[in-house]
């Protein structure tokens, strides 16, 4: 079905974007080890950095680890009862899981507009860096789990209904 191939295609693209943040991460955690040990001038700016890119790397990953099944299933249910019954159940988990990440998406994209508006910092730091780019980093990574979620559920309402048995769910 293509709006499931597309949804796949978005949540591979995000994965794939996580996947090239892990190298400026680790170059930023080096130079402030390198920084800090050997010239005894850490920065100001490395432990807000280090989790802002962590939680990104960790936000665009939800919807690939979703996509490619690299979530925790339960799976001595699963290996007891039909495909079809097992993919009914899928649909339903994944619609309950679609509606309530996109309630969340909707007030973290409140909270990007009320950030933004106020310029707050972070706090943590001397840097204390505006906090609106990270927070919108948050409604797009949990924008694209909601979306790879109802992909979820459309895979899993077909394989119920019949129509495309063992891709039900990864």
């Amino acid at each position: 079905m293509f709006i499931i191939n597309l949804i796949g295609k978005i949540s591979d693209m995000s994965g794939r974007i996580a996947s090239v943040l892990v190298l400026p991460l680790v170059f930023a955690m080096v130079f402030e080890v390198i920084s800090r040990y050997v010239f005894s001038a850490p920065t100001i700016w490395a432990f807000e950095l280090s989790y802002m890119m962590m939680g990104t790397i960790f936000l665009l990953g939800l919807s690939y680890a979703l996509h490619v099944g690299q979530h925790v299933n339960v799976d001595f249910i699963h290996q007891r009862l039909h495909p079809r019954i097992i993919a009914t159940i899928d649909a339903i988990a994944y619609l309950i899981l679609t509606a309530m990440l996109v309630w969340m998406t909707m007030t973290l994209i409140k909270n990007v507009e009320i950030v933004y508006r106020t310029g707050e910092g972070s706090g943590l730091s001397a840097w204390n860096p505006v906090i609106w780019p990270y927070r919108v980093i948050y409604a797009v990574g949990f924008a694209v789990f909601a979306l790879q979620a109802f992909g979820k559920f459309l895979e899993n309402l077909l394989a119920a209904l019949g129509g495309q048995p063992g891709k039900s769910h990864a």
